[in-house]
């Protein structure tokens, strides 16, 4: 089975190729990822939010940089700032909750700017 580092390992390696069926596959059935617009419940619920993302940071130019990475037990957080062609992503946080190596919650929180 799958480390909780090895989960957020691989969902991040995902997120930089693109893999939108990578990223949902590190979900759990009935995972939950709670955002600024309420709760995502189930990777079909989950499904646009990262195809948006990956729509997003796929254009041009676009640059991720990892501020904070750590992992305790089941429990791993990120924190991180990116640009894209659209907006600006001051800051970022994803708070993860990995059980028998899938995500089973996840929180994500940011600022973003859109870019004039």
């Amino acid at each position: 089975m799958a480390s909780t580092k090895d989960v957020i390992d691989n969902h991040l390696k995902c997120f930089g190729e693109g893999d939108l069926q990578g990223i949902l596959s590190d979900y759990a059935p009935g995972a939950v990822l709670f955002t600024a617009d309420g709760p995502l419940r189930g990777a079909d619920a989950i499904r646009p939010l990262f195809q948006a993302m990956l729509a997003e940071f796929g254009k041009p130019g676009a640059a991720f940089r990892m501020q904070h990475q750590s992992v305790a037990g089941d429990y791993a957080y990120i924190l991180w700032n990116a640009e894209t062609a659209d907006n600006v992503y001051e800051v970022a946080t994803d708070t993860f909750v990995v059980r028998d190596g899938k995500i089973v919650a996840q929180s994500f929180a940011c600022k973003i700017s859109p870019r004039n």
